[in-house]
C-alpha cells in the first residue's frame, strides 16, 4: 500500500486504508474510527487527524442540504460530495452511501449506481441499507469488484416504515432476524457492517458472531468501531441530536458569535482598517 504523509502535521506517513486492512484491524483487536465528511476541508482535517474511514453519508441531506430526511438525496448529490472528499484524503478509506432508490429496484441498478460512486467519484467502497432484501445486490456488486459495507438496525431510508427514528430490534424475534441478516450480509461479501440504533447487548453479540468488523452508531461500546456524524460531534447541526452523540466542540455557537462580531465591525466601520486594505 502507498504511504501518505499528512502535509504539515509532523506525523509519520500512513498506509492507505483498504477493505482487507479494515478486516485485519478487527482480527488484531484494533478499534476502527469512522467519521462522516461531505466536503474537502472537513475530509482533509479528519484524514490528517488519523481517522480510518471517511463515510460520505446520505446524512448530508439533513446536515448539509437542509432536507428533513435522507430520502431526497440523489445519486448526483452523492457523486458531487464524494468527489470533494476523495480529493482531500491521503490515507483514509472513503465509503459512499448509496441513496434511496439507487439500489432497491434491482441488482442491476445497484451495480450501475455503485459503479458511478467508484468510477466517477473515486470512492473506495459503497454502503447500502437493509438485510435479506439487498443480499442479491450485495453479491452482484462484490462480484463486480466493488467493496460493500452493510447497514442494519435503524436504517434512515426506512424512516417512513419505522414511523420515526426509533431504536430497533428490541424484541427477541427482531434480534434473531437482525443476527441472521448480519450473517447473510457477511456471506454475500460485505467487508464491514454498520449497526445503528439497536440495544448495546445486541451490538456486542453481532460483533462477536461475525468475522467482519461492525461499526456502531448508537449500538453500544461492544462494536468493532464507531461512527458519528461530524456535524453532530462538532455542534454544527442545530436540529435533533440523538442521545448517543458526544459533543466534542460547540463550533456552531463559535461561528454565530464570529458572524455577529464581523457584522458589528462592518456596521461600525471598524472593518476593514488601513492595514487590511490594498
Amino acid at each position: 500500500m502507498k504511504d501518505s504523509a499528512p502535509a504539515g502535521t509532523g506525523r509519520a506517513p500512513r498506509a492507505r486504508i483498504t477493505a482487507p486492512h479494515v478486516i485485519e484491524m478487527k482480527r488484531r483487536g484494533e478499534v476502527i474510527a469512522v467519521l462522516t465528511a461531505y466536503d474537502f476541508p472537513t475530509a482533509k482535517l479528519a484524514d490528517q487527524a488519523g481517522v480510518e474511514i471517511l463515510l460520505v453519508g446520505d446524512s448530508l441531506g439533513t446536515v448539509v442540504l437542509g432536507y428533513d430526511s435522507t430520502l431526497p438525496v440523489t445519486m448526483d448529490d452523492m457523486v458531487h460530495h464524494t468527489r470533494a472528499v476523495t480529493r482531500a484524503r491521503t490515507a483514509a478509506m472513503v465509503v459512499a452511501d448509496m441513496p434511496f432508490m439507487s439500489y432497491q429496484a434491482s441488482a442491476d441498478d445497484a451495480v450501475r449506481n455503485a459503479g458511478r460512486l467508484i468510477q466517477e467519484a473515486g470512492a473506495d467502497a459503497v454502503k447500502l441499507e437493509g438485510g435479506a432484501r439487498v443480499i442479491e445486490a450485495v453479491r452482484r456488486m462484490v462480484e463486480a469488484g466493488i467493496p460493500v459495507m452493510g447497514h442494519l438496525g435503524l436504517t434512515p431510508q426506512s424512516v417512513n416504515t419505522f414511523g420515526g427514528y426509533k431504536v430497533q430490534a428490541r424484541g427477541e424475534a427482531d434480534q434473531e432476524r437482525l443476527m441472521n441478516d448480519a450473517r447473510s450480509l457477511q456471506a454475500a461479501g460485505c467487508f464491514a457492517l454498520v449497526l445503528e440504533g439497536i440495544p448495546a447487548k445486541l451490538g456486542a453479540d453481532v460483533s462477536r458472531a461475525l468475522t467482519i468488523p461492525t461499526i456502531g452508531i448508537g449500538a453500544g461500546p461492544g462494536c468493532d468501531g464507531q461512527v458519528l456524524v461530524t456535524h453532530d460531534l462538532l455542534g454544527l447541526f442545530q436540529g435533533h441530536t440523538p442521545k448517543f452523540v458526544r459533543r466534542y466542540a460547540e463550533l456552531g455557537e463559535a461561528m454565530r458569535e464570529s458572524f455577529e462580531r464581523y457584522i458589528a465591525d462592518v456596521k461600525a466601520r471598524r472593518f476593514p482598517d488601513e492595514r487590511e486594505s490594498y
